[in-house]
């Protein structure tokens, strides 16, 4: 078992600490910020590469622009949050990590599932749903309740 004791206060895992979730909150947004640069400056190529496969089949390929803003997001998301580190660029660069409250690792399809659940809540509830993490344990948003996952700091 992976008990310590921290201050008079027995602490059998990391979640349990209360400092790894100080300042979460700031840090979220502005990986938020960090990321979605990052994402715009890759949708620069894969436009290119669809507008040449439109050009070859002569406008046909054209039609991935409507859905290439999502595509690109998602397989960042994949590829970063649901890799060995569980957080993407900008989360690392404000240190801070996407963990289960089970302990197994963040896959890429539980990482996507976040994503789209936290799209998916702000076109319901608009950016109102932020204010969840005033009133939820850990500081977690609602997409986070929803799939057993918190946002803690990784330096701690």
């Amino acid at each position: 078992m992976n008990t310590r004791v921290l201050d008079g206060e027995i602490i059998s895992s990391r979640l349990e600490d209360t400092r790894v979730y100080e300042g979460v909150r700031t840090r979220r947004i502005f990986a938020f910020i960090i990321d979605y640069c990052i994402i715009a400056l890759l949708l620069i190529p894969f436009a290119i590469l669809v507008a040449i496969l439109g050009v070859l089949t002569l406008g046909l390929g054209w039609m991935l622009f409507s859905i290439l803003g999502p595509a690109v997001a998602l397989l960042y998301v994949w590829n970063t949050l649901g890799g060995a580190n569980q957080a993407t660029v900008g989360m690392k660069m404000m240190g801070i990590r996407l963990d289960r409250l089970d302990g197994r690792p963040v896959d890429g399809l539980i990482a996507v599932v976040h994503t789209v659940l936290f799209w998916a809540g702000n076109v319901i509830l608009t950016p109102l749903i932020l204010l969840a993490t005033l009133f939820l344990d850990r500081k977690r948003t609602v997409h986070d309740l929803l799939l057993g996952t918190v946002v803690t700091r990784d330096d701690r």
